[in-house]
């Protein structure tokens, strides 16, 4: 099995404490964060803190209401509270807000919140970050240096892989190729990756989402899965032994299968999770049946980081028209695998000293009682 696993470590604490970064100032990240926080009062329960600016949240929320709304500005995650909306100015400089366009300020401002969000998740002052959406070309401008949030976080966080992970109710797509040009695809789809992908997306099912024995459908990367070699030889040369050297590892994985009929017959539902090779044959189905709704994850990390489904949508920034429905379950998915996180830890934790303690009564011949061992 992966030894990702043992990099977990969430905060042991009563509460949850959550980051909120604030995205692209221009888009409507902000919109529908405001929206779930102010309007549906949505985790009033956690302790969140927005990572942006005073003045910048301010201006975001007069599209969504007129109401007079007190923000709390904080130094440090310590300093929050629950049921109040925690500010963290990651600037100080007064900015250009341009609804609708990239520019060089709004990457800018994205990418010094981003950065805060994650030394403090690094530290340990958070349990769990939600990101809102940047914009890659704005990103560029500012001379963010990757693709997207996850290539970011996986190497800000000592990640050698990881798998973005589309999870909706009744549906969780991974992807072994995330944000690449498609004719790089092939050359990316290695029998290792595909491997190491597989295991990741099992662990992560098991340990984060508390499903004993999970399953994954893998899917083919030609037309019909190759058709027995017709079409291309990539599921017989590299996807299936991926999948049998899976197996080999306790990890119950299935396929290849051909991706052009495996949503539509609903064979999907058949799986606790589906390996997509490529951004759009995974994003593609999962947007169509689930398009509003989803939430990505960024699966195989140190620490828990969700983001709504959706982009910046440039063309309705600053309207009031933005849905908060996928920032909620966002939100509400990172408390929830913060909460399995710590849960498995102590499980896991206690077992370990059960076993201990019980080899050192093998070892020594004291009886149990005497050593306090606890009762499984």
């Amino acid at each position: 099995m992966p030894v990702f696993h043992r990099l977990f470590h969430t905060k042991m604490n009563n509460g949850i404490t959550i980051g909120i970064t604030c995205g692209d100032i221009n888009g409507i990240g902000l919109e529908t964060v405001l929206k779930a926080l102010l309007l549906k009062k949505a985790g009033q329960q956690f302790c969140l803190i927005i990572y942006g600016s005073t003045k910048v949240v301010a201006y975001h929320k007069n599209i969504i209401t007129t109401e007079n709304i007190q923000f709390f500005s904080v130094n440090t995650p310590e300093e929050a509270q629950p049921g109040r909306i925690n500010i963290i100015n990651c600037w100080t400089d007064n900015v250009n807000i341009t609804l609708g366009k990239p520019t060089e300020v709004s990457g800018k401002c994205a990418y010094l919140a981003l950065e805060r969000a994650v030394s403090d998740l690094k530290a340990g002052s958070l349990d769990a970050l939600v990101t809102a959406p940047i914009h890659k070309k704005a990103m560029q401008m500012a001379g963010f240096p990757f693709v997207g949030h996850t290539e970011y976080l996986t190497q800000a966080l000592g990640g050698e892989e990881s798998v973005m992970l589309l999870v909706s109710d009744e549906l969780r797509v991974g992807l072994v190729s995330g944000h690449l040009p498609l004719r790089e695809v092939p050359n990316a789809i290695t029998l290792q990756k595909v491997f190491k992908k597989t295991l990741i997306l099992s662990e992560t099912l098991r340990v984060d989402f508390g499903i004993n024995k999970p399953t994954v459908a893998v899917l083919g990367l030609n037309p019909h899965a190759g058709d027995e070699g017709a079409i291309g030889s990539e599921e017989q040369t590299i996807l299936q032994p991926a999948i049998e050297q899976a197996r080999e590892h306790g990890v119950l994985a299935y396929g290849p299968f051909p991706a052009d009929s495996f949503f539509g017959s609903g064979l999907f539902r058949k799986f606790d999770a589906v390996l997509a090779m490529y951004h759009d044959q995974g994003l593609g189905p999962f947007k169509t049946l689930s398009f509003g709704e989803g939430i990505n994850y960024t699966a195989g990390l140190s620490a828990v980081r969700t983001s709504p489904d959706h982009g910046t949508a440039y063309d309705i920034a600053g309207k009031g028209e933005a849905d908060e429905t996928s920032f909620i379950r966002a939100l509400y998915l990172a408390a929830d695998i913060a909460r399995n996180r710590n849960d498995y830890l102590e499980m896991r934790a206690n077992s370990l000293e059960i076993s201990k303690r019980k080899a050192l009564v093998n070892e020594t011949g004291e009886d149990e009682e005497v050593l306090d061992v606890p009762e499984e």
